[in-house]
């Protein structure tokens, strides 16, 4: 019997190391934040994604899920995709907008931490076909893909045009933020866990890889951002459809 018990014990902790992984990640995203380190940072936050994608994957396939382990996700989650890129962006140019920078940081944090205490709340009971909200790594993975692809601090541009990109670049922080805290749908992939891969699928994942290589920074924050947009559109199409279907139900 107690063989037993420290056995199951043993396979609980596989998911748990894999998300320690993570914040590692995150955590090392900090410090070189706080470096200056930049890219560095940013790359150190698709680690962590990486590793977030992983445990839980491997905590369903092994049947080791756990409330401690969805609990230690999250806190994991808030060091890499709510602290984490909310310092990246501030050290990296919202600290050239004073208060309003700092503030437009705090209002990402607040969102992420605030998104994934509702995630937990509705563990079981929402609909795993779609995320209530924009998931906090999506929202990382836009910040760090930016931050990466160096977007608003080309050499040419003159002072007036960074200037406008810092405001840019603070005001995607905070769209992050409220789509991460909104009641915009977003797509969770979670089905293709339970369905066979087709050849052509696996085909266009192996291209997707090759292409992913050949420019990493343009092509992550393309399909960050095209995810980002995707929330609004399913919805507003989700809402018309049910318009329709009310209109054609009502007895003429």
């Amino acid at each position: 019997m107690t063989e037993k018990i420290s056995s199951k014990r043993g396979i609980y902790l596989l998911p748990s190391v894999l998300t320690t992984f993570g914040m590692f990640a995150g955590f090392y995203s900090i410090i070189s934040s706080i470096n200056g380190e930049f890219t560095i940072a940013a790359i150190s936050i698709m680690i962590a994604m990486m590793w977030d994608t992983l445990d839980g994957r491997v905590a369903r396939l092994t049947n080791t899920q756990s409330a401690f382990g969805a609990e230690y996700d999250s806190l994991a989650d808030l060091v890499s995709f709510g602290l984490a890129p909310a310092l990246l962006v501030y050290e990296w140019s919202l600290y050239e907008l004073g208060r309003f920078g700092w503030l437009a940081a705090f209002v990402y944090l607040a969102c992420a931490a605030l998104r994934l205490a509702r995630f937990n709340t509705q563990v079981g009971i929402a609909d795993k076909r779609f995320f209530q909200g924009l998931p906090s790594p999506a929202a990382a993975g836009v910040i760090a893909s930016m931050i990466w692809l160096k977007i608003w601090t080309f050499a040419s541009f003159d002072s007036e045009v960074i200037s406008l990109g810092y405001y840019l670049g603070a005001g995607i922080t905070i769209l992050c933020g409220i789509l991460m805290v909104s009641n915009v749908r977003y797509y969770s992939f979670k089905e293709l866990d339970s369905k066979k891969a087709s050849f052509r699928f696996l085909l266009l994942i192996v291209l997707s890889l090759i292409i992913l290589m050949y420019k990493p920074n343009i092509i992550l924050f393309t399909g960050f951002f095209l995810y980002l947009l995707s929330g609004p559109f399913i919805t507003i199409t989700g809402l018309n459809k049910r318009r329709i279907e009310k209109k054609q139900s009502k007895p003429s």
